[in-house]
């Protein structure tokens, strides 16, 4: 079988268990499934920094049990603001940190101190993914499609338009051009998802809605640009991690895929961040 062929049945089935599960008339299909995949995504952290084959599948046992803490606490639909903004910090300083360094910085932090932000990176995305879930379907999905959105206009503005590279030593493919080109397509997004939330009825209000409703219209706008430069910081920041592993992929899971973090890294910072810009 093809690698193309490969991508396409693991894509399909892939979102097949994702929609049912988001779709059940029940938050808790959804919210079990995202904790496995988030546990192995724990796992694919420790074999990538470096914790050995038995303190990775511990790591990922770990996250599995403290996402399930916070669920039984209820935090999945209560949860402390605190918790986005602390991760927010983390994400903006840490990741301007970390990609100024680059793939060679990473190492020289020890590895407790690697395997603790990576796992309190999960945790944190987990909780706000789940957060996202209670607070409606259609919510939760215009935050994934903001991701998805500006991750294909970015590669094809990118193809079309980049010139000045914007990590080289990091992801070489990557431009400047591209990221601009991935938030005019979420502004895109934007448009095309209020003009469609205002004709038909949805369980909940759109992060869009939601941003202009608490922002207003010019600082929503920026707000989702700053969401769509997140994402990327996202993804380099995983790319970087396993390029100092020396590794192509975070695990061989998913065919033609890679692992869980390769499927997810961008999707990390943009929940919580997105939480944290609609707290009060």
């Amino acid at each position: 079988m093809s690698m193309l062929a490969q991508r396409i049945i693991t894509a399909v089935v892939l979102l097949a268990v994702l929609v049912a599960a988001l779709l059940a008339a029940e938050p808790w299909p959804f919210n079990l499934l995202t904790l496995a995949l988030i546990a192995v995504a724990g796992w694919e952290w420790g074999r990538l920094n470096q914790a050995g084959a038995i303190l990775s599948l511990a790591m990922g046992a770990a996250l599995a049990l403290s996402c399930g803490a916070a669920l039984a606490a209820g935090w999945s639909e209560h949860a402390p603001q605190l918790i986005w903004w602390l991760a927010a910090m983390v994400w903006v300083a840490g990741g301007v940190v970390a990609l100024r360094g680059g793939p060679k910085s990473w190492p020289l932090l020890s590895r407790p101190i690697r395997w603790v932000l990576g796992l309190a990176a999960l945790w944190a995305a987990w909780l706000a993914i789940s957060h996202a879930r209670s607070i409606g379907i259609n919510f939760i999905l215009s935050v994934f499609c903001v991701v998805w959105a500006a991750d294909i206009a970015a590669f094809f503005g990118g193809r079309r338009f980049g010139k000045r590279k914007l990590a080289p030593t990091i992801s070489p493919g990557k431009s400047w051009e591209g990221v601009y080109s991935g938030m005019v397509g979420v502004f895109v997004l934007a448009v095309v998802w209020g003009a469609v939330e205002t004709a038909i009825s949805t369980d909940s209000l759109s992060l869009f809605g939601q941003l202009r409703q608490h922002l207003g219209l010019v600082a929503g706008l920026a707000a989702l640009a700053f969401l769509a430069g997140m994402s990327v910081v996202g993804d380099l920041v995983e790319s970087l991690v396993k390029r100092a592993a020396g590794a192509k992929d975070s695990s061989g899971l998913l065919p033609g895929h890679g692992g869980v973090l390769d499927r997810v890294d961008a999707l990390l910072p943009v929940f919580p961040l997105a939480l944290a810009l609609l707290s009060r």
